[in-house]
């Protein structure tokens, strides 16, 4: 895959702990992915960890609908996360000196799911720790409600807007 170029260079976060910094404080990432109906986006909370060089992101959801059936279809997906959101302005009596201060993440990868059930367990696990700081011990029979997927994450980028 070609990667293409931030326009706003002075706005780019290329230090890895400063992304996996971003990405720690986000709680919602957007998938975008595609089916035979056209584009479909969907905000989900997540997990994460940095595991080979690669950003790994967790996410759990139904066993069928639009999401699971979008990615059999088509496993590319780009994921979008942002946070730190405020707008402020130089000038407040003058429209155009408005501007938002962002945080934001952009990547591409590949959606597989997950079915060994100690996979589950750890990217469950993951999910868990991210979003509320812990982890939990798991029924076996939980696994079977729900599918769980990671994203391995082929590039991404991060933006500041100060």
């Amino acid at each position: 895959m070609q990667m293409v170029e931030m326009r706003r260079k002075d706005r780019e976060i290329t230090e890895l702990d400063r992304k996996l910094g971003v990405v720690e404080k986000c709680r919602v990432c957007r998938i975008g992915m595609k089916d035979e109906y056209g584009l479909y986006i969907v905000p989900m909370n997540f997990g994460y960890e940095y595991k080979d060089e690669k950003l790994v992101l967790y996410f759990h959801c139904a066993k069928q609908g639009r999401k699971v059936d979008a990615l059999k279809y088509d496993p590319e997906v780009c994921i979008e996360m942002d946070c730190d959101h405020e707008v402020y302005a130089e000038n407040e009596e003058i429209a155009c000196t408005y501007a938002y201060r962002f945080l934001s993440i952009i990547g591409n990868g590949k959606a597989e799911f997950i079915e060994d059930d100690s996979e589950k367990e750890h990217a469950l696990n993951m999910l868990m720790l991210h979003q509320v700081g812990r982890t939990f011990p798991f029924d076996p029979r939980m696994f079977q409600a729900v599918n769980v997927f990671r994203v391995v994450v082929d590039h991404f980028t991060g933006k500041e807007h100060e």
